[in-house]
């Protein structure tokens, strides 16, 4: 019987279509309401682009922050779990 494998990177997934979704929401919904309120379209061009890059900054910045938080949030749980001395495989045996 061949093993049976599954998609493991669900997470990367997930992150790829949440960060499209947002990125490309916010530069619509902004250029949808200059367009009603300005004449000129290079100013709608230029306030788009300069969203799309203030909101990949912003979403680089959370990710990086959230990755950092999890690093050291798992290394303080390893430090307690090694101070409270908790068995190893070999002395349960």
């Amino acid at each position: 019987m061949a093993p049976e494998t599954h998609f493991t990177d669900s997470e990367t997934v997930r992150d790829i279509v949440i960060g499209m979704s947002d990125g490309l929401t916010v530069p619509f919904a902004l250029a949808a309401g200059l367009s009603g309120a300005v004449e000129s379209s290079g100013i709608i061009f230029t306030a788009g682009l300069a969203e799309v890059a203030a909101g990949a900054i912003a979403m680089g910045l959370g990710g990086y922050m959230a990755g950092r938080t999890d690093i050291e949030h798992f290394a303080s749980v390893l430090v307690t779990l090694l101070a409270a001395g908790t068995p190893n495989r070999q002395s349960a045996r």
